[in-house]
Formats: structure tokens, C-alpha cells, sequence
């Protein structure tokens, strides 16, 4: 973008979104898209310079944060300019926040497609008998339980790794569908473990693990789920589990620092929402450079 061309119109709502959707608060950027609002009504203009714009960033919300605002407001422009489709990939363990962070993500960013690989796991087991595909058959911290062999003192990650392997080949299918009709995609789940997933190619694809390193805080975790879902997901079964949980998340977290995946602490969910879009935002700028050298 030219760095002297104006913004497209905004509406002072459609404005303060895209602050937001780039985590500036939104008070403060309903406070900024508000002051761009009157400073275009006393012009008598419909669109603002982005040196303008940075200017009243600055004022408003501060030199530093002002200034990374409009940075990343240009990216985001370029993101929904972008001529091929995004691959989001939210991986980490049960429990890590995966389902929360993806749907607002992709809220932000205006996919209207969303899946988990737990979802693929359920429907691949209508169509794979447990004795033909076992692992398929348990949840992720059960899978063992499939896999089990007498002299397997590692069956937890055994029957996970399995089942990864299994549901991974149903996630590819997923990814070429939308690939072939050109739709943008956020998927999340624990399956997305780093140095498992296929090569995907003909997008621009984010891929992060989340992680919450403190047992207690992840324990907390459940005890949120327990009360969002009206009971459906049992508090205890996943307290009762939380080792097997905590284990795998720790092999996931591990093989993301091998492969360079990065890995984000989710304390705050929106601080987390922040760094997944920071991650994508700076995707675009990656392929901007590659494309001009």
C-alpha cells in the first residue's frame, strides 16, 4: 500500500473492528475511530491519509502502541487483499484453550470456516470400526487404553501418536477440499503436533501450539469447560486425567520448540487471541518481502 494513498472508508464501526481485530483495546479504539469520524466530518472528506491516521494513533493511544497500531492496520488490509486462502492451525494440548482462541480468531480475521480435528476424529469413527482403526475410538489422553501392549510403558503417547497419525490423513482431506475451492480455513485440536502435518501448499499457513504450563491454572481450565457446557464435558474425568493430559501437551510443546512452531502461554485468552493474530499479521508481511526481492 502507498504509504501516501488514503485509507478506504471506514464507518466509525467498521473501524473500531479492525482496531480491535488487530488488539488495540476497544476503548481505545473506539476512542480513535471516533476522533478519525469528526476529524473527516470537519474536512468533509471520506477517507484519511495513513500518515494522518498515525498521527491521530499517536495522540490518542500513546506514541509506541498508536504507531504498532497502524502498522499492523496496513497488514490486516493486506490480509484481506491476499490472492490465495490462509490455513490457520491452532494446535496444543486438552484444555490448552484451542476452541476459544480459533473461533474468535477467525471471527477476526473473517473465515467462516472453523474445524476441529476432534470433529474429524468423531466422523472418521462412523466410518472406521474400532477393531479396524482402534485409537480413532478414544479420546486423545485415552487412546492408550487402544494401543496398550503389555510391555508399552509409554502407551499414553503410543495410542496419542497413533490416533494423531490416523486423524491427520481425514485433516489433509479437510485442507484440500478447502484449498481446491479456494477457502480460507481455521482448524484447531491436539492432532496438529508439529513435524506430523503434511506439507500444504497453494497457502498462506499459520501454524502455533498454545500451552498452559502451570498445572493448576490448566486444572482451572476444566472447571471453566465443566460450567460452559452445561455439564457435557465432566469436570473429573479430565481432572482425574490430568497427568495423561499435562504429558501429552508437553510432547506437543516439545516437538513445536524442535520444528520452530511457536508456542504461546494462554494466562490471558486475550493476550493469546493477540499473539495467534500477531503471528498471521506478520505472515503477510514475510510474503510482502518475499514478493519484493
Amino acid at each position: 500500500m502507498n504509504e501516501q494513498s488514503p485509507e478506504p472508508p471506514y464507518s466509525k464501526t467498521m473501524l473500531t473492528r479492525a482496531l480491535t481485530a488487530v488488539g488495540l483495546p476497544t476503548t481505545r479504539a473506539y476512542e480513535l475511530a471516533l476522533r478519525v469520524e469528526q476529524d473527516l466530518a470537519a474536512q468533509g472528506e471520506s477517507a484519511m491519509e495513513l500518515e494522518h491516521l498515525e498521527q491521530l494513533a499517536r495522540s490518542i493511544v500513546g506514541e509506541d502502541e498508536g504507531a504498532n497500531a497502524v502498522r499492523k492496520l496496513r497488514l490486516y488490509r493486506e490480509f484481506q487483499r491476499l490472492d490465495l486462502p490462509i490455513v490457520v492451525m491452532i494446535g496444543g494440548g486438552t484444555g490448552s484453550g484451542k476452541s476459544s482462541v480459533a473461533t474468535e480468531v477467525a471471527h477476526r480475521l473473517g473465515i467462516t470456516r472453523v474445524t476441529s480435528t476432534d470433529v474429524i476424529r468423531h466422523t472418521m469413527r462412523a466410518f472406521f470400526s474400532e477393531g479396524f482403526m482402534p485409537t480413532i475410538h478414544y479420546s486423545s489422553f485415552e487412546a492408550g487404553r487402544a494401543h496398550w501392549r503389555e510391555e508399552d510403558e509409554n502407551a499414553v503417547l503410543s495410542g496419542f501418536l497413533d490416533q494423531t497419525r490416523n486423524v491427520l490423513v481425514g485433516m489433509g482431506a479437510v485442507i484440500e477440499r478447502a484449498l481446491s475451492e479456494r477457502w480460507s480455513i481455521v482448524l484447531e485440536g491436539v492432532h496438529l503436533v508439529p513435524g506430523l502435518l503434511p506439507p500444504i501448499e497453494g497457502a498462506l499457513t499459520v501454524h502455533c501450539v498454545l500451552q498452559i504450563a502451570d498445572r493448576e491454572a490448566h486444572a482451572a481450565h476444566f472447571w471453566i469447560r465443566d460450567a460452559t457446557s452445561v455439564g457435557l464435558r465432566p469436570v473429573q474425568r479430565y481432572l482425574d486425567a490430568l497427568d495423561d493430559i499435562r504429558l501429552i501437551q508437553s510432547t506437543i510443546v516439545d516437538r513445536a520448540h524442535r520444528h520452530d512452531v511457536p508456542v504461546i502461554e494462554n494466562r490471558n485468552i486475550e493476550h493469546t487471541i493477540t499473539s495467534v493474530m500477531d503471528l498471521v499479521l506478520s505472515s503477510v508481511e514475510a510474503r510482502q518481502v518475499a514478493a519484493r526481492a
